[in-house]
């Protein structure tokens, strides 16, 4: 039963126009129990008329950057976020150490403590020992040398980076800001009459009846979460700008791999409906599994959702598996103790969306597959998605030996990103090396259509410049094609 208060506020809000609502949250005038109610009536009201539509200006205090590692994220936390914009949009660039933002000036600290200087005096074989950088480019505002001699005398080395280093610093500045983030209002469900063009980013938020999002930066901050869902929706919808025509990318194996799941993400209608005579058998939901998970476990489910808009016949299980899925969201969701119902400890939230269910893992993958756990796998269900994994880079490897192989072993489809193109190239070495003659390409390596259009800084090397899911490829373990035998031979 709801209380006088929410009746009130019901009530009060009942007279308050979409327009007026959102006006009154960029001015903090209206408490936080009207503004969820608003957002609610917001839902209802617009569902009469057209596709629902979804505020998620929440989604900047939430989302974690693709570089964990470093304890920084790429948006504010909730204690910056502010009503009242902190700063205005003509002035975004500020040095690193002079910021007006706290985490940032933090962020500067530990660039100078862990970042080495670049200059060829510092590196192996050169003249001087190495060094930590602590001169801030005057242009970038990013400390980038040791000293402003280095920087003078190795200045056209960093001319090359110098104006997507100054991007970066606005595009964090902007997003510690405190405005107002007309980008982050997501569309709704899509009309089945009403067909999504797929071909790059422009014509993918035009179909889907996004807000006009007029400006390069709002474009690189909305492209920035949304690439993880759009990229895996992209290559498994049956309009996927990727096919095995010239320059498609698809190889035949796999054509056959991802028109399974195509096949099953868009079940034919059945005539099916809420009386006992119409009741139809369903098909199982499929299942995607997010190895290594980190930032991509935080995104809002907002973010998430777009995913079953593309899909709204099909159901879908998000799994996010690994030792850093859950970070720094233990006051949000505490870990359930493991049990025999629940022997990983996973958390399910099994509300997200009628069609939409996620569970959270942190464990290591093969230790969950060696028990069972997920058995059996199969093609027309299930696919493996690994946000830049790192399975050639030296410092995580190790952990990819044991899991590629039973990875292998399931024939399902392996989606693979990367940050940069020697990134993915990396990977695919590695993969080749480890498990030369077992695999099958699906997807020929290359740049994904629905990358992040905003570039990343690598705290520990600030000469390291990447955008999320860069490049994608896909591959699965090989099947190999039974003949029979004549009685004659």
């Amino acid at each position: 039963m709801a209380l006088p208060a929410e009746l009130a506020a019901r009530s009060a809000l009942s007279s308050i126009c979409t327009r007026c609502s959102v006006s009154l949250r960029r001015q903090g005038r209206m408490p936080n129990g009207l503004l969820q109610v608003s957002q609610h009536q917001r839902r209802s009201l617009s569902s009469k008329s057209s596709p629902t539509r979804t505020s998620q200006n929440s989604v900047s205090k939430r989302f974690s950057s693709g570089f964990a590692q470093t304890g920084f994220s790429s948006t504010p936390p909730a204690s910056e976020s502010r009503l009242k914009p902190i700063l205005a949009s003509d002035n975004l660039y500020h040095s690193f150490t002079d910021s007006p933002i706290p985490e940032i000036r933090k962020r500067a600290a530990f660039i100078k403590q862990h970042a080495g200087c670049p200059h060829p005096h510092h590196q192996p074989g050169g003249a001087m020992a190495p060094a930590h950088v602590n001169f801030e480019c005057p242009d970038c505002g990013i400390p980038v040398y040791c000293s402003k001699e280095h920087w003078a005398d190795d200045y056209e080395a960093h001319l090359k980076i110098c104006d997507t280093l100054r991007q970066v610093n606005e595009d964090d500045h902007d997003l510690r800001s405190g405005r107002f983030f007309p980008e982050f209002d997501y569309a709704g469900p899509q009309m089945e009459e009403s067909l999504v063009n797929m071909t790059n980013w422009d014509t993918f938020l035009y179909t889907r009846d996004f807000s006009a999002i007029d400006g390069d930066r709002n474009m690189r901050q909305a492209t920035r979460l949304l690439t993880y869902p759009i990229t895996i929706g992209s290559i498994l919808h049956e309009l996927s700008p990727y096919s095995i025509k010239s320059g498609g990318r698809l190889t035949p194996e796999g054509i056959k791999s991802f028109s399974a799941l195509r096949y099953t993400l868009h079940p034919p209608r059945t005539g099916g409906g809420m009386e006992v005579k119409n009741l139809r058998v369903e098909a199982p939901a499929v299942r995607l599994f997010i190895l290594g998970a980190r930032a991509e476990s935080s995104l809002p489910r907002d973010v998430w959702i777009q995913l079953a808009y593309l899909f709204p016949r099909a159901r879908i299980h998000l799994i996010f598996i690994g030792p850093e899925s859950m970070l720094n969201r233990d006051d949000e969701f505490p870990l359930p103790p493991r049990t025999a119902a629940n022997p990983f400890g996973a958390v399910v939230e099994a509300g997200v969306w009628p069609t939409m269910k996620i569970s959270t893992i942190v464990d290591y993958y093969h230790t969950i597959h060696n028990t069972g756990h997920f058995y059996p796998y199969d093609p027309y269900f299930d696919c493996f998605v690994m946000f830049h994994p790192g399975l050639g880079h030296p410092a995580s490897s190790h952990e990819w030996e044991e899991t590629v192989p039973l990875l292998l072993e399931t024939k399902a489809p392996i989606i693979v990103t990367g940050y940069t193109q020697a990134d993915m190239q990396r990977d695919i070495d590695w993969v080749s090396k480890t498990a030369a003659g077992e695999f099958d390409v699906l997807m020929e390596p290359g740049e994904n259509s629905f990358r992040s259009l905003r570039w990343d800084l690598n705290d520990m090397d600030p000469q390291d410049i990447s955008a999320g899911n860069w490049g994608v490829w896909a591959f699965r373990g090989k099947r190999y094609e039974t003949t029979r035998k004549s009685a004659e031979q």
